[in-house]
């Protein structure tokens, strides 16, 4: 069977906005997304971070870097900043190389995030 380029999703939530929970949590988030889909990290071609405005205390891709992603290139950004959004939100796209199908593949969200995207099967 042959790869294919995919994409897994995933976003958590932080209570407050210190480097300590965010690194915690996008460790959690990211080792989460990994796990559950079978992913080396050799499968990764990059991973883009995002968090919402109200995260200052680091970037998530410094956690990234922390759990052994250092090599797979990372880039971080900024949510941009609608009303009503959720806050202290960190969001994950990983592109991988995989021969599974988008339908085997499953996107993560955990603490307040779970609630972003429900229509997804567990």
């Amino acid at each position: 069977m042959t790869n294919a380029v995919r994409a897994i999703r995933g976003a958590t939530t932080v209570d407050e906005d210190t480097a300590a929970q965010i690194s915690e949590r996008t460790a959690e988030l990211l080792g989460a997304m990994l796990d559950r889909n079978g992913v080396e990290v050799d499968d990764l071609i990059s991973v883009v971070l995002t968090a919402t405005p109200d995260i200052h205390a680091m970037f998530p891709a410094t956690a990234a870097r922390e759990i052994g992603l250092g090599a797979v290139p990372l880039l971080c950004a900024s949510e941009i900043d609608v009303e009503g959004a959720m806050p202290l939100c960190i969001r994950v796209l990983a592109h991988l190389e995989t021969p599974r199908s988008r339908a085997d593949l499953h996107h993560i969200y955990l603490h307040g995030a779970k609630g972003l995207r429900d229509d997804l099967p567990d």
